[in-house]
């Protein structure tokens, strides 16, 4: 990509359309899935309302240029894209501004003068996992005074930690599962010995999870104790914060939240049918071999009532904005728990997410547009 081909626009006030930064990839171990996102998102986006800018931050965490071309984005043959692979300068990276009195993104490589690629008027920030979907980035964004799609600081992070996502549920009388966490006492006999007693204590099975990492990466499940340690130590691989959940019996089933001018409301609900031999829903399962998601799921109108007020109701406990996708069981004596709320679900053809509000009357394009809007209309800062 050259940089003639962005130059700059009149920027935030006096371009005709807004103008939309579409950040994506990162340093987590969902690089591939945020870059296939950002795929679905630039070929759906209403050009004829939006400008685009596309950044990719490569695995080192450089902020790079790329081409337009959800094409080199998508996921193909099983292999996830990167943006090492399609970005058009290995050396140069992209700033966003230092402070609020300006928009303008600049563009820096080794040696040249600084080039200016005119202002942005909104952040859709499509990044999965640590270093962008955990408060990081909406930090940076803050401090930058940059508008930007989805919740603030305090609801990321606390929404990438499944540890504290549940305690602040279980405050407000949302179900969550029985659980324990290993955080670095793990390093030490004394604390292994002291953690294997509390999570034999939960029963098997037993769901073993990087407490800060999605799309099912890491996660094992354990149905035998003397496996355990070889499943805490895969999943510190991605965190040294891990998460030891009970394995529970029922329907999975999922809910997506989006922000309205007057509040938050849910889609119909989702369910996740796990087949192809897999035992649960892994990364596998949901990306590669797609188990089929059955939307709306089937459940009567009570149910169906109960999962979306749930729904609303967590996402408002974690004071989310913008956007969540919430994570239930519906177990065999019919209660509800919430397995996880993600702030910044997956856009990708095969997610949940749009699928849930297309079948709910709002079509991929128009939520990706409600969802800008909804950001454009709302300030940095406290609020």
């Amino acid at each position: 990509m050259s940089i003639e081909q962005t130059s700059p626009n009149p920027g935030a006030s006096g371009a005709a359309k807004p103008r939309v930064a579409i950040v994506f990839g990162g340093r987590s171990s969902e690089h591939g899935i945020s870059v296939s996102t950002a795929a679905s998102v630039l070929r759906s986006i209403d050009r004829s309302k939006y400008e685009v800018l596309p950044i990719g931050i490569t695995h080192e965490g450089r902020w790079a240029l790329v081409d337009d071309d959800p094409a080199r984005m998508s996921i193909t043959d099983g292999k996830l894209p990167d943006v090492d692979g399609i970005a058009g300068s290995t050396e140069g990276q992209v700033a966003l501004p230092g402070s609020p009195a300006s928009r303008e993104v600049v563009w820096s490589e080794p040696g040249a003068a600084p080039k200016a690629l005119g202002e942005v008027d909104v952040v859709l920030p499509l990044l999965h996992g640590p270093w962008g979907e955990d408060g990081t980035l909406q930090g940076l964004l803050e401090l930058s005074g940059v508008p930007y799609v989805g919740s603030g600081v305090l609801a990321s992070a606390v929404g990438m930690d499944k540890e504290f996502t549940k305690r602040i549920l279980e405050s407000h009388g949302i179900g969550v599962g029985s659980y324990t966490v290993v955080k670095r006492d793990w390093e030490t006999e004394e604390g292994r010995a002291a953690a294997r007693t509390r999570i034999a204590a939960l029963g098997l099975p037993l769901f073993v999870k990087p407490c800060r990492a999605g799309s099912s990466i890491g996660i094992t499940k354990v149905k035998d104790l003397a496996d355990l340690d070889t499943a805490i130590d895969e999943a510190r691989r991605h965190d040294p914060k891990v998460i030891v959940e009970r394995g529970v019996e029922g329907r999975e089933i999922e809910c997506a939240v989006l922000e309205f001018e007057d509040g938050p409301r849910a889609s119909v609900p989702a369910e996740v049918l796990v087949g192809g031999g897999y035992e649960f829903y892994d990364f596998e399962a949901k990306y590669i071999d797609s188990s089929e998601v059955r939307i709306p799921a089937e459940l009567d109108a009570d149910d169906t009532a109960e999962i979306r007020r749930q729904a609303v109701a967590a996402f408002e406990a974690l004071g989310c904005e913008g956007l969540a996708r919430v994570d239930f069981f519906r177990l065999t004596d019919g209660s509800w728990v919430v397995n996880e709320i993600n702030t910044m679900p997956g856009f990708t053809p095969i997610s949940a997410y749009p699928k849930m509000w297309e079948a709910s009357g709002l079509p991929y394009a128009e939520l990706i547009d409600r969802l800008l809007q909804a950001a454009l209309r709302r300030s940095t800062g406290l609020r």
